[in-house]
Order: C-alpha cells, then sequence, then structure tokens
C-alpha cells in the first residue's frame, strides 16, 4: 500500500498511536505500550520522504515496530526492563537489534509492558506487571494473564497496536504470551539474533524473536533482525539469510499455497501435552489437519524434557549475576548500579518496587561465583546434554523426523498478583534451554481463551520451522480477533 501510495508510514504511525490512545490507554486499558517514540511522527515523514526520492528502501521501510522494553534504543526513549532502577540509562548505542531494523527501513515505534526483569525478579511475580508500567492485560479476556515476559509486545500485536512487534525469550517468554494472545510468536536459534544491547537473564538461552499476527509478518520482522554481529561471538555461526525469509514471506503474501507439510516428517510431542482437557482436544484436531495437509506423524515424545528444570535454573542464576554486570557497565554507565547487589538495594529501598512480588531469584543469582566454578560448569553441561544429545537431537535420529509438535501452553490464567503465574503445562523448555527455533501459531481457543500450536526442531531449522507453521496456519486460519471481554461467566 506504501509503494502504491495508498497509505504512507505517517499514517501507519498516526493509526497505532490513535488505537494506542483509545485502547492501551483508555477502553479496555491494556497497558502494554509503556511510551510512544516522541520522534515518530518525524521519522515517519523522513522515511516517507525517502521512499519518495526512492533512497534505500529495506524490507521494513516506513513500517512501525514496537521492541520489548529490555532492548537498548539510542533515541529520546528509555530501556529499563521495567524497572524504576534504569530510568535515565544512557546507551552507548542501539541494540544490535535495534540497528538492523532501522537498516531494513523500521521505525521504532516505542517500548513494549513486560514482566519486569523478564520474569526473573522475584519467585512469585505477576506477569506483564512492571513497577514502570503497571499490570498489562490480556487482549482477549480482560482479567486473564497476559502471560510473559513479552506480555506487552503480544498483547499489542492481538489488539492491532502495531502489525510488528520484537520480544525476547530465555524459556517461553515468546511463545507463552503468543499463545495466550492468540498471535504467533518464534524464538529463534541462539546466535541468530544478536543479543548485544539486550538486558539479560541468560547467555546460554536469551534471544529476541519477532511477535505478529502471522507467520508472513514473522519472516518479514525476522528478515530485518538476523545477523553477524562483532559484539556477539554466537552470530558468528549465522545460517539464516535474510533473502530466504523475505522470499517465503513474498510467497505468502502472494497467497500461494504451501506444500511445505506434504511427506514432512513430524514428531508428535505427546509427553509435552495431556495437561489440560480442551488444550489435548483442540491438539487432536490439528493432528489431523497435519495429516490432511501430507504431513507424515510419528510418535516421538522428547526424552529428559521433565530432567531439565533444577540445572536450568542453576545456569539462569550464575549467566544473570555475570550478565547483568556486563549490561551495566556498559549500557547503564551514568547510573550508580554496577551489580545486582546494588539493583537489590536499590528495590529494597523502593516500595513501588516491591509492591507486587519480590527479588528471590536476584537475591540467589547475587550468591552465586563465576563462571569458572564447577557447579555452574557441571550445570551447563547438563543442560546441553539433556536438552540436545539426549533430548531433541535423540528424538530427531530415533524417530527420523524433522521437527516436532505439540500444545504450546496452557489458557491463560486469572491475574493473581498473590500467588504468581505458572501455567500448568508448556512445551518451552526442551527448544529453549538447547538453543533451538521454536514458533507458535494459533491452533483455536477453550473459552475465548486462545492457545498455541508449537513447532520446533533442531539448530538452525528456523526457515523449516516457519514454512511447516505457514502451512499449518493457512489451511486453519485459526487467528481470533479480541473482544476484549472483562471476564469468563462461572457456570452455575
Amino acid at each position: 500500500m506504501m509503494s502504491s501510495k495508498n497509505t504512507s508510514s505517517l499514517d501507519l504511525v498516526e493509526h497505532s498511536i490513535d488505537r494506542i490512545k483509545t485502547i492501551d490507554r483508555s477502553g479496555p486499558t491494556l497497558r502494554s505500550v509503556l511510551e510512544v517514540n516522541p520522534d515518530a511522527r518525524r521519522l515517519a515523514k523522513q522515511l516517507d520522504a525517502d521512499r519518495k526520492r526512492g533512497d534505500a528502501l529495506g524490507p521494513l521501510h516506513g513500517e512501525p515496530v514496537l521492541v520489548k522494553d529490555n532492548i537498548a534504543t539510542v533515541d529520546r526513549m528509555q530501556t529499563t526492563a521495567g524497572s524504576l532502577a534504569l530510568i535515565g540509562a544512557k546507551a552507548p548505542r542501539d541494540a544490535h537489534v535495534v540497528h538492523r531494523l532501522r537498516s531494513a527501513g523500521a521505525l521504532i515505534l516505542g517500548k513494549a509492558n513486560l514482566s519486569e526483569w523478564s520474569n526473573f525478579r522475584g519467585a512469585n511475580s505477576s506477569s506483564g506487571w512492571s513497577a514502570r508500567g503497571g499490570q498489562c492485560r490480556n487482549a482477549h479476556v480482560l482479567d486473564r494473564t497476559p502471560s510473559g515476559s513479552s506480555s506487552g509486545s503480544a498483547a499489542a500485536v492481538a489488539a492491532g497496536l502495531v502489525r510488528f512487534a520484537v520480544g525476547t525469550e530465555t524459556d517461553g517468554s515468546i511463545v507463552s504470551p503468543a499463545s495466550c494472545n492468540g498471535i504467533v510468536g518464534f524464538k529463534p536459534t541462539l546466535g541468530a539474533v544478536s543479543r548485544d544491547g539486550i538486558i539479560p537473564i541468560a547467555a546460554s538461552q536469551d534471544t529476541a524473536g519477532p511477535m505478529t499476527r502471522s507467520v508472513e509478518d514473522s519472516a518479514w520482522l525476522l528478515a530485518g533482525m538476523v545477523g553477524a554481529d562483532v559484539h556477539d561471538a554466537a552470530t558468528k555461526g549465522q545460517k539464516i539469510a535474510a533473502a530466504d525469509l523475505i522470499a517465503l514471506a513474498k510467497t505468502l503474501q502472494a497467497g500461494k499455497r504451501s506444500s511445505a507439510l506434504k511427506g514432512l516428517r513430524i514428531g508428535v510431542a505427546r509427553n509435552l501435552a495431556g495437561y489440560h482437557r480442551g488444550v489435548d482436544a483442540l491438539f487432536e484436531q490439528a493432528l489431523k489437519d497435519l495429516a490432511r495437509a501430507g504431513a507424515v506423524l510419528v510418535e516421538a515424545s522428547i526424552p529428559n524434557a521433565d530432567k531439565l528444570g533444577p540445572t536450568e535454573v542453576e545456569v539462569l542464576l550464575y549467566e544473570l549475576k555475570h550478565g547483568m554486570a556486563a549490561y551495566l557497565r556498559e549500557f547503564a554507565a551514568n547510573l550508580k548500579f554496577r551489580s545486582l547487589d546494588d539493583l537489590i538495594a536499590f528495590n529494597a529501598r523502593t516500595p513501588e518496587e516491591l509492591a507486587v512480588f519480590g527479588q528471590e531469584r536476584f537475591e540467589k543469582a547475587a550468591a552465586k561465583g563465576a563462571l569458572t566454578d564447577a557447579a555452574y560448569r557441571k550445570a551447563l553441561a547438563t543442560n546441553r546434554r539433556l536438552s540436545r544429545t539426549q533430548g531433541i537431537d535423540a528424538a530427531l535420529k530415533q524417530h527420523d523426523v524433522a521437527l516436532f509438535v505439540a500444545p504450546t501452553t496452557s489458557p491463560a490464567a486469572l491475574i493473581d498478583q498473590v500467588n504468581g503465574h505458572r501455567p500448568s503445562g508448556s512445551a518451552s523448555s526442551p527448544a529453549a534451554v538447547a538453543g533451538y527455533p521454536h514458533l507458535t501459531v494459533p491452533m483455536g481457543a477453550v473459552n475465548h481463551l486462545p492457545v498455541g500450536l508449537s513447532f520446533f526442531g533442531p539448530a538452525w531449522s528456523d526457515l523449516l520451522v516457519l514454512q511447516a507453521g505457514a502451512a499449518y496456519e493457512q489451511r486453519t486460519g485459526h487467528l481470533i480477533k479480541p473482544r476484549f471481554l472483562k471476564t469468563l461467566p462461572i457456570k452455575a
């Protein structure tokens, strides 16, 4: 539409700002957007002028993109992870993913609310709550959790505030809120997108990824995000080409019927299901839809998926201590915080920070030693063995499959600022711990609450995972327009 002059970047920005005012700040009051870029209109006018001259038109030229508030930007917006502690931090440069997006022509429209510190500060956190932004709400049923930690990115996309949003995931923080808000979320292979300039939890699992209403849009957005970065060694093994993602997006844009599922051997990870009757019913229907599209379904549970928890948490605690100090040193050098201990002290003297949940995980992480500790090295090795060689990789080889499917997670629970949010089941951990790609696509709804179907596979199978998810999406079309229900009726 922009190419044919039927709309402009400025039109898109005005439309998003209007919806943010009427839906996010008032009306349903989702609280999904922390702030709008004060320079958005000026940037849109510049991008429109560039388009008119035919200058440097990237694949996302003029498109407004919302980014999670743990991704550094050098502009008049904040980067805080939802915490009051980091207000005023001066980043020395854009996070590499933001640099890539700007180079692709994207306009960074604003910062999305999130579960503060990406849901890893306290043990009973309320997903979607931050001291800076308050409680984000599910776009479909307002008293239900948006899930986390990329809560605002998911709710904003579901509500049509933006077409594109960027989330981040350590374990479930893209795919879970995407599932609960009824959108597409994609966690790429670790190293596909640079971790530079992103407030960390754990370097061995953290990655940014697209959150959109279609696989096509995820392919467009990911094309603007991937790329090698001198600041992140993991990206040196880059095996995803932006050109391939653009080709996929153009094919889907043209409405061509995908044959990606025909003859594709897919493992049914049934040990990641079975926790909710309604979700299981939708999953069984999804399997029938996949089979009708030509997929060869093979029962193929993921070994050791139930053994990842203890060592995963140990690794996350160690890496948080190290990674947070490094981030603060470089991206918040103008502030006085240099360690988790400094942040813990700030929270303890700031009532607003601990109003909903505590900081037990920060305290446990601060007590850990260096990354040279034998306990850390053993836990990391165990993670990689159980999730990769004795997990996903073993199941791939044993069952001769290309990827796996499972329900993404349970329907959204009620917002609970006392006990916190704990899903009854999730498929996120095997791919998250392994660092492998994971896509969720809308699978239907349980009593107005959306749930997703997960596709995940081995390292660097990102394109195949997206192709398979797109083929399923084409044949089922389970995207649901939010109704912003206040609550669900309780049956007598």
